[in-house]
């Protein structure tokens, strides 16, 4: 394991973006791993855009800041792809998996997703 994996979730408050930070962080604490899972959210009411984060290591974790560039970005709403930049701060290696009808070339080029990072698409929402 790399150092310290770091997650960012996007989601709409009260889709689960929180409570699957959560829940990663109790099953990867129950393996045996350092994590943190902590939201980023303001006084907006249920439905706005919000953020969560994790991170993972076989070592003790010492940041305690939001994650910028994440090594896995979650995107729970197809809504917010074009309205929270979810390549903001990806690494040419990010893994992207993102709940979208479109298909993953297509939505690759909309978001000037590099070809060495890996994005994995999921119709979730239907």
């Amino acid at each position: 394991m790399s150092e310290v994996i770091e997650v960012r979730w996007h989601g709409r408050g009260g889709q689960g973006a929180k409570t699957g930070s959560a829940i990663l962080a109790e099953v990867l604490f129950e393996a045996g791993k350092f994590t943190q899972s902590f939201p980023e959210y303001g006084a907006e009411r249920q439905g706005a855009p919000m953020k969560a984060f994790n991170r993972v290591s076989d070592k003790p974790i010492r940041v305690r800041s939001g994650v910028l560039q994440p090594d896995i970005v979650v995107l729970i709403d197809p809504t917010l792809i074009d309205a929270v930049r979810p390549t903001d701060g990806g690494k040419d290696n990010t893994v992207y998996l993102i709940n979208t009808p479109d298909e993953p070339a297509a939505l690759r080029k909309r978001l000037g997703i590099p070809a060495s990072a890996k994005l994995m698409t999921v119709d979730a929402t239907k």
